[in-house]
């Protein structure tokens, strides 16, 4: 993993902004749940929790595809 260094504002902690890096990244289909969790220095079950509380989806599928998909199942 690339290692990126840059000044913080006092109000934001590094555990913070690595956090939020990664609910970012994992948000926009970046990274999976599991390389963001590693990212923020979390366990899985820790990051979804962080996802919920952040109110970013822990899916990001579209009503219709997953109803399509459930009808194939």
């Amino acid at each position: 993993m690339a290692t990126v260094s840059f000044p913080l504002p006092d109000s934001v902690s590094e555990d913070e902004a690595r956090l939020l890096l990664a609910l970012k990244l994992f948000e926009t289909g970046r990274l999976s749940s599991g390389q963001a969790a590693e990212l923020a220095g979390l366990s899985k079950r820790a990051f979804l929790e962080s996802l919920g509380r952040s109110n970013v989806p822990a899916f990001n599928h579209a009503a219709d595809e997953v109803t399509r998909d459930l009808g194939n199942a």
